[in-house]
């Protein structure tokens, strides 16, 4: 592995890591700060260190990548512009959980890929575990992100110390 593969996977790990603290956050109504700006600026530098694999063509990561950096300038736009005003609070959670959710998709990616015994079970990931592992973490993903809508927008959303 490349010191700039290695780099690009913690970067991702961190993202996905701070991503599930501020998830957390989501789910009970309150923000944590730190980790929400470890998340977004993680999340970034993951989908642009992404684009700088060299490669000959687009490919689906390239896709996930921009789709994900979409969201992101969305996400970052609600929180911090608009303070996540009114609908700006709806939009937040749903492009930064969608952010979230991309960067899980592509380690679930990843995981079918570089672990062996994962690979085993679908070389190709077009066979059956692939598949209904992406679907789990899909249907996952939407039902924290209904709850997250619901308990974010009621609560307070207070600040609260990183030290959590």
């Amino acid at each position: 592995m490349s010191i700039y593969t290695a780099v690009h996977v913690v970067i991702s790990l961190i993202g996905v890591g701070a991503g599930l603290v501020v998830l957390a956050g989501l789910l009970t109504g309150r923000r944590f700060d730190t980790w929400t700006k470890m998340f977004l600026a993680a999340t970034v530098a993951t989908n642009v260190t992404g684009f700088g694999f060299p490669v000959d063509r687009v490919l689906p990561s390239h896709i996930v990548g921009g789709l994900s950096l979409i969201a992101l300038a969305v996400a970052i736009y609600a929180r911090y512009a608009q303070q996540m005003a009114r609908r700006w609070r709806t939009a937040y959670v749903l492009t930064a959980m969608l952010s979230l959710y991309l960067n899980v998709f592509v380690l679930v990616v990843q995981a079918f890929r570089r672990v062996s015994a994962l690979n085993a079970l679908a070389p190709t990931q077009s066979e059956g575990p692939f598949a209904l592992a992406q679907f789990a973490v899909l249907i996952g993903f939407l039902a924290i992100t209904i709850v997250a809508l619901r308990k974010f927008k009621t609560g307070a959303a207070a600040a609260v110390p990183t030290t959590v």
